[in-house]
């Protein structure tokens, strides 16, 4: 007489147990890469935005021969922000209001552009400002 032997398939606890905590090991690797990964890539849009501002001002300076003191206003610089034809303002991609006026400070010519949201934004990923 043969016996059967019955065995039903699955995966065990402690099987079960090991794929949870492979699982929640690598969810603590990567999570924190991702935040990084999005901080840098919002300074990174923010510092090019500053660069396309102070452009525009520079740009806005010698079309309308004003002085180094001379403070630009953001309707004076739209249109060579280079976004269409009146152009539109750039934000800061971590400003929750999404506007121009929260995102950056124009400053005078002789000033570059700041971030008002990110800190340490004054006009490369180093932190100095741009000249």
């Amino acid at each position: 007489m043969k016996m059967k032997v019955s065995r039903s398939s699955g995966f065990t606890l402690v099987e079960i147990m090991i794929v949870v905590a492979i699982i929640g090991l690598l969810a603590t690797i990567a999570i924190p890469n991702f935040v990084r990964a999005r901080l840098k890539a919002q300074q990174t849009a923010c510092i090019n935005n500053l660069r396309q501002i102070d452009a525009a001002k520079q740009e806005w300076a010698l079309e309308a021969k004003a002085g180094a003191a001379v403070t630009p206003q953001l309707s004076n610089i739209q249109p060579y922000l280079g976004r269409g034809t009146a152009g539109t303002a750039p934000t800061c991609p971590a400003d929750s209001a999404a506007t121009s006026a929260t995102s950056y400070a124009i400053n005078d010519l002789q000033t570059a552009p700041t971030c008002l949201i990110l800190p340490g934004n004054a006009g490369d990923a180093t932190g100095h400002h741009l000249d």
